[in-house]
């Protein structure tokens, strides 16, 4: 964060651990349940874990009592859409449902490139312009991430495997 937000960052416990650690192990851990059940055979309604990146939405749950604040600092808008870019870049490299759906959020995935590059100056200051050293770092972390979060975002969707016996278990 300090390399975005530079000098006026600031770190607290709730919102390190509360709106950023906690969201993002209980994300990995869905996430990984979701492997887990794939790999033994798949449960019903298990597919609803591709959901699991939403559970960093909820720092705009504050923002319901308030909702002229709930994008104030741009807290809400990275908390909404660094996981529906990871959702949709999930679907696109699953392999499974129409093509043509792939090909759209998977085209929506790769938004975040331009995006990224033609709006971070307006939050991060000019030293994060992707022509510079430090912008480029940046934008490539950041693109670097959201590569794994779609990775991470695919498996729900992945087909199932069967388990079989193996040759210890028959005899």
């Amino acid at each position: 964060m300090a390399q975005v937000a530079g000098a006026e960052s600031g770190v607290t416990w709730s919102g390190t651990f509360g709106w950023i650690l906690v969201p993002g192990v209980v994300t990995g851990l869905l996430l990984a349940w979701a492997e887990y059940i794939r790999r033994t055979g798949g449960r019903r309604g298990w597919r609803w874990l591709a959901l699991a990146p939403l559970v960093s939405a909820g720092v705009l749950l504050p923002g319901l009592l308030d909702p002229a604040t709930m994008f104030e600092g741009g807290i809400g808008g990275g908390a909404i859409g660094v996981p529906l870019y990871g959702m949709a870049g999930g679907y696109a490299i699953s392999g499974r449902g129409p093509v043509v759906a792939r090909i759209g959020c998977g085209a929506l995935f790769l938004t975040m490139i331009p995006i990224w590059a033609l709006t971070v100056t307006s939050f991060g200051g000019p030293g994060l312009a992707v022509d510079t050293p430090r912008g480029l770092w940046v934008a490539l972390y950041y693109w670097s991430l959201m590569v794994v979060l779609a990775l991470a975002c695919a498996i729900p969707h992945r087909p199932v495997i069967v388990p079989t016996a193996s040759a210890t278990e028959v005899a």
